[in-house]
């Protein structure tokens, strides 16, 4: 079998035996076979991290420090499994993949720096002889549940934030990229993370319901980690909110791009080939709608396209330099594919590309998109993109913020005292001024608004997310009361 759970630091099998395959989403093969979690397996997983909770938040910074940088070093040692795991999975370019073990080894060793930053204070008190503080304290087991989109990041960051402050993990991978999730979990063994503190789990798609309904509400779990779409999200929240525990959540998104009227073109459309089509546009911060003042809608098009027609695309199993491969399956293209038909059909261009082929589709992009059409609103998760032309700032504005979601934005504009201006009034985590909506930076806040959750991952917005804030006093016992 090529994944097993891990549960105490032990490779095992299923205790019913059974498994499941992951296809290659191009040639159907089957590409791992992984063992099926069931409920006894996540029980048994979240017990066994609730009983290493003891020790392990009582480690000092140092052996966590420690741990947490070896785990970077033997994370980038794997680059070459990741990358061929990778492309079996998920249909990942090597850039992609590479993108994500660099990411993730930067990110561990931020995580690495974090483990002294979870501080209390002093706080004034009217009683006298009395000393009022608060301490930072671990929260206890950390339910993470993370996808296939960028599985090496995505999970290095739902295990190392935890860990760092003292918590232990279930971590659930994705039955899309079992393979690429089980290496990530590897570097933390390998580095010599104590028995029961990172437990890691797969289970068959059929029985993901039952699985994270029983791991939400075994009461050793007492934070909910989910990056995913926005309705399975919604999920997540309620079942957490059943149970009074609290969610950090990543879901969907509907990037908008604003292209001001004194924008760089080249630059923009740089940016813009980017942020649009890295890993097909799987990604949650991908650029899916270009917001462009009229004036030089038709310019900014022309580049864009020439842009986009040198991307080379194919199989990156045949070709590992390729940036457009294929989606995650068929059924990706058939979504993506009706929502190009009915853009069509109420008066949208195509610019460049078409229609998918199975799961193999080209650089698309959809000009001259209203807001009638599904695609001007709907998440498209693909290589796809559309334009929206605007008239004037206050227009741009509006139709970037026309939308549900509100994870990342980009501006683009020469004039930054006004770019600035826009940033300010866009509805989105992250707003970057010339630059590309696809962007992370493990010491910056990274979340979203509305429809695309909430809670903030990187940085010292961690801190908050997964420690309690307690509040303690050291008094005189024979002080006075009133009665």
């Amino acid at each position: 079998m090529d994944v097993r759970l891990v549960i105490d630091n032990e490779p095992i099998d299923a205790e019913t035996g059974e498994a499941f395959e992951r296809l290659n989403p191009v040639s159907g093969a089957p590409v791992t076979r992984a063992a099926a979690a069931s409920v006894k397996d996540a029980v048994r997983a979240l017990d066994s991290a609730h009983a290493a909770f003891k020790a392990w938040s009582k480690t000092g910074p140092n052996e966590r420090r420690a741990i947490l940088l070896a785990a970077a070093d033997r994370l980038e040692a794997k680059k070459d499994a990741f990358l061929q795991a990778m492309a079996e999975e998920v249909g990942a370019s090597a850039l992609w993949a590479s993108l994500n073990v660099m990411g993730s080894a930067a990110l561990l060793r931020e995580a690495a720096g974090l483990v002294t930053q979870a501080q209390g204070a002093t706080i004034p008190t009217d009683k006298p002889g009395t000393l009022s503080m608060t301490l930072r304290q671990p929260v206890g087991v950390v339910l993470s549940i993370v996808p296939w989109n960028g599985p090496i990041l995505l999970a290095a960051r739902a295990i190392a934030y935890p860990i760092a402050l003292g918590n232990t993990v279930l971590f659930r991978g994705s039955e899309a990229s079992p393979r690429t999730h089980s290496l990530v979990a590897e570097a933390f063994y390998e580095a010599g993370l104590p028995a029961g503190v990172l437990n890691f789990i797969v289970n068959a798609p059929k029985d993901a319901p039952e699985i994270i309904d029983k791991m939400i509400a075994h009461p050793a779990v007492r934070r909910v980690n989910f990056t995913g779409s926005t309705k399975v999200g919604k999920i997540i929240a309620e079942k957490s909110a059943a149970h009074l525990k609290r969610c950090l959540l990543e879901l969907g998104g509907k990037a908008p791009f604003v292209v001001l009227d004194d924008a760089d073109l080249d630059g923009a459309a740089n940016a813009a080939a980017f942020g649009a089509f890295l890993y097909q546009g799987q990604i949650c911060m991908s650029t899916e709608r270009f917001v462009v003042d009229e004036s030089i809608a038709d310019a900014f098009v022309e580049k864009f396209v020439a842009k986009v027609a040198q991307l080379p695309a194919g199989d990156p199993l045949v070709n590992p330099g390729v940036i457009v491969g294929p989606l995650v399956d068929s059924k990706s293209g058939e979504r993506i594919n009706g929502l190009i038909n009915d853009a069509l059909a109420k008066g949208a261009k195509l610019a460049i590309g078409g229609l998918a082929q199975g799961a193999v589709m080209p650089a698309t992009i959809v000009d001259h998109v209203t807001p009638d059409m599904a695609i001007y609103d709907q998440e498209t998760f693909g290589p796809i993109t559309t334009i929206v032309r605007v008239k004037g700032c206050d227009e741009a504005v509006r139709v970037a913020n026309d939308t549900e979601y509100g994870l990342s934005s980009a501006v683009f504009g020469r004039d930054v005292t006004r770019a600035l201006e826009v940033a300010r009034q866009i509805d989105a985590g992250c707003v970057h001024i010339n630059g590309a909506t696809v962007q992370n930076e493990a010491q910056a806040p990274y979340g979203g608004m509305k429809q695309s959750g909430y809670g903030r991952f990187d940085g010292q917005a961690v801190i908050d997310e997964f420690t309690e804030l307690k509040w303690v006093t050291i008094e005189p016992a024979d002080q006075p009361y009133p009665f």
